[in-house]
């Protein structure tokens, strides 16, 4: 008998087996009672309070600290109330499913297991709500960020064939990406990480309805190829983390088309309006016409963080821009090895997690239409939202409501101060934007939680502050 291995593992399982229960309860109580949870500032002495120095502890302490201090020191965003920036809110199926994963440990870039059958099952119904063909390609992500370089990096690898994978950018003329004034950020920062540079990205400004104005973009385009400027992809936005504008997605898909240049469309939370109800669903019409998508599950429907997807139209490009097989990741006809899809060949990692499995545990406890629901509801709401804050005194809409966006003006009252007051006094999380030069408090609605009562309190509190 030797004293080698188990040496990570309990020493007395039925101990730790009613730790973990304990551990369990304790998050799906902090998960009931979220209603009167909301954010609060972590406490100066918190950092200290988590150092490590490498000894170990009990495990009874270690869990008392995380359901304890650590796990009170949250963003917030599962309470109704926060509506600042697009944090989804977590489903407690999740809870499960990450358990479930957890125990697994799949590493799931590869290779002949049931992880890889689940991803392509979530793959599919994101396919399918898009509108895309079934034969089209994707992969989940860290999210959109990561999605969209994924996405540019395939189109330029069909523009400019693969072998720009050996040789780099040396030889390649410049490229330009067209994006609507008020698209994200993560577009210029993906050109910055291709090496193209953020110059390469070009603005187009909107029409009065806030979308990107096609002939603007045309014209763009026309002086760009004159003076020897290749265009790498139009950036359709399904929902601006703004106002939540969508651009007129049938448009530019008619000008890609014709260009023949790619369409991908970064649709982090607005693609989940393809479940809501009419109207709001038409706003996202065209979506299936795009080469590539980005968007997150992790905000909208609820799916706990981190958990994104790029979806890719041309399958046989998407693995060409990135498949990679040295001798120690070959495939075999049996075995471990085996298996017709590994998705290292799909994106940048090969270390992967079970992200998928609590994807699909969301989805199929749910299904769409409860999604479509709770996705409407938050529509409704910003329309509450902004209905309340153009009769209310002292306030008034910034722009009109399109989606699950609600943009307030406070003249005379500066909104960061504002906002902080109402987060500190936890009332409700506002963050700020800027809206026609003049800032303002912003509401982005994706919280299943959320009800109508919530916004009515938040505007009263709002109200109160004004007076």
């Amino acid at each position: 008998m030797t004293d080698e291995g188990h040496h990570l593992d309990p020493t007395d399982w039925d101990d730790f087996s009613e730790q973990m229960h304990g551990l369990l309860d304790a998050c799906l109580a902090r998960m009931e009672a979220t209603r009167s949870l909301p954010w609060r500032p972590v406490p100066d002495d918190f950092a200290d309070s988590v150092a490590l120095d490498g000894a170990p502890q009990a495990l009874d302490a270690v869990f008392a600290r995380m359901t304890g201090p650590i796990m009170a020191q949250a963003t917030g965003n599962t309470h109704p109330r926060f509506w600042g920036w697009v944090h989804g809110s977590g489903l407690p199926v999740s809870v499960g499913a990450e358990l479930v994963a957890a125990t697994m440990n799949a590493n799931t870039g590869g290779r002949w297991q049931g992880a890889t059958d689940v991803e392509r099952a979530v793959l599919s119904y994101l396919h399918d709500v898009a509108g895309m063909a079934p034969e089209a390609s994707g992969i989940l992500t860290g999210g959109t960020s990561q999605a969209t370089i994924l996405a540019l990096t395939t189109a330029r690898a069909r523009l400019f064939g693969t072998d720009i994978r050996r040789t780099g950018l040396a030889g390649l003329p410049p490229v330009r990406v067209y994006i609507a004034e008020g698209g994200h950020s993560c577009v210029a920062k993906a050109l910055e990480i291709m090496g193209h540079g953020s110059d390469s990205l070009t603005r187009i400004p909107p029409t009065a309805d806030q979308r990107m104005d096609p002939a603007a973009l045309q014209r763009a385009i026309t002086a760009d190829r004159a003076r020897g400027i290749t265009p790498l992809a139009i950036v359709g936005t399904a929902g601006s983390v703004g106002i939540g504008a969508f651009d007129d997605l049938d448009a530019l898909a008619d000008i890609a088309r014709h260009l023949s240049i790619w369409l991908h469309v970064d649709a982090a939370f607005g693609f989940w309006i393809r479940l809501a109800e009419a109207p709001w669903r038409d706003l996202a019409r065209g979506l299936h016409r795009a080469d590539s998508i980005a968007l997150d599950l992790h905000k909208w429907i609820g799916v706990p963080y981190a958990c994104g997807a790029c979806l890719i139209a041309d399958a046989a490009a998407h693995r060409a821009a990135f498949t990679a097989r040295p001798d120690y990741l070959a495939s075999a006809a049996e075995g471990l090895a085996g298996g017709d899809h590994w998705f290292c060949d799909y994106g940048m990692d090969l270390s992967r997690g079970f992200a998928a499995l609590k994807a699909w545990a969301a989805i199929a406890t749910h299904g769409s239409a409860a999604f479509s629901r709770a996705i409407t509801d938050n529509c409704r709401q910003a329309a509450l939202m902004g209905e309340l804050a153009r009769t209310t005194p002292g306030m008034d809409l910034a722009t009109p409501v399109i989606s699950n966006v609600c943009c307030i003006f406070t003249p005379g009252h500066d909104p960061a101060a504002l906002a902080a007051r109402l987060q500190l006094d936890g009332t409700a999380v506002f963050s700020t934007g800027t809206v026609d030069g003049r800032p303002c408090l912003r509401a982005a609605i994706v919280n299943h939680r959320t009800t109508g009562d919530d916004i009515h309190a938040a505007i009263a509190a709002l109200s109160a502050l004004l007076a």
